[in-house]
């Protein structure tokens, strides 16, 4: 057993999890981010490629002259579409393989009490694809519903925003919760969602508040990591217009534009992933507040030793 390992499988109070969430990062932050960066290596390098046609296109197409309804820019627009094709399909083979790889690494950590080997998570990767799919296509159809109800309560003042906030974290809640079931007790799909929505609906509120201080707290690491590409291309720009400079022209604009969209996209990745860690030990904690299997297992064990 890992000297750092936190057991996960506790009756804990809100608070606690919280606590738990941050002192699991604390011990395996940089176990979990060298094995992020190993899986996520060719989305990085997507989201770079993403970034520059984005942002040249995006350029170009500021840079044109419409006084007059004067010419288009096809070579700018193309950029620009294709960037924003490959940025959708990098979020969602992304929150894919984030979902995929933060369960199966929690579920790792406690079935081997804090022993992570990435073979055994890339193994249990691959022995979940089919439920994976097919999840998938059942979440596509729950995701539509969501953007429908979401419009419709869109033309309800404040109760409708608040109402689409509970929505929101209700809908994360099932999911995480849910790949959570997958990964940690190999169910299929349709005993994995039950029990995802069971565990949301039977803990509603303490569910909602929850996704919002861990999205709050995620939130505030994607600033923290953004904030120095931030700083530089606020400090370039204002000197850049100082000396009259064309940022729509200037190739090193587009190099230093690239580089901090390409860090805000990859900071919202990672916040995804993270957020996902803490519904795993959510699950964990709520599992156990409804079976007791870890705490029947130690009165067992004791009875055994007796």
């Amino acid at each position: 057993m890992n000297e750092k390992y936190i057991e996960l499988r506790t009756r804990s109070t809100f608070g606690d999890i919280i606590n738990t969430y941050f002192l699991f990062l604390k011990h395996n932050f940089k176990d979990y981010t060298n094995l992020y960066l190993r899986y996520n290596a060719i989305s990085i390098i997507l989201t770079l490629i993403c970034s520059y046609l984005l942002v040249t296109g995006f350029m170009g197409l500021a840079s044109q002259d419409f006084r007059f309804g004067m010419g288009s820019n096809i070579a700018s627009e193309s950029y620009f579409i294709a960037g924003a094709i490959i940025f959708c399909l990098i979020l969602f083979v992304t929150s894919l393989i984030n979902f995929s790889f933060s369960s199966a690494y929690v579920a790792d950590y406690v079935e081997n009490e804090g022993e992570i080997e990435s073979k055994r998570i890339w193994n249990s990767i691959i022995n979940s694809l089919g439920t994976i799919f097919v999840f998938i296509l059942i979440g596509g159809l729950i995701v539509v519903a969501y953007f429908i109800i979401s419009m419709v309560l869109a033309f309800i003042p404040l109760l409708g925003m608040l109402a689409q906030y509970g929505l929101n974290f209700t809908l994360s809640a099932v999911f995480g919760l849910t790949f959570m079931s997958i990964f940690s007790t190999g169910k299929g799909v349709g005993d994995a969602l039950s029990e995802g929505f069971s565990f949301t609906m039977s803990n509603f509120w303490r569910i909602v508040l929850y996704g919002l201080v861990i999205g709050i707290l995620n939130t505030m690491i994607t600033m923290l990591i953004i904030s120095i590409p931030s700083v530089i291309i606020g400090i370039y720009a204002y000197f850049s217009i100082e000396s009259s400079i064309d940022l729509t022209t200037s190739g090193f604009a587009t190099f230093i534009f690239t580089l901090g969209f390409a860090a805000f996209i990859l900071s919202f990745i990672y916040t995804q992933a993270l957020s996902q860690i803490s519904y795993g030990i959510l699950y964990y904690n709520l599992n156990e507040v409804k079976y007791n299997l870890f705490l029947q297992k130690k009165i067992d064990e004791i009875g055994v030793n007796e």
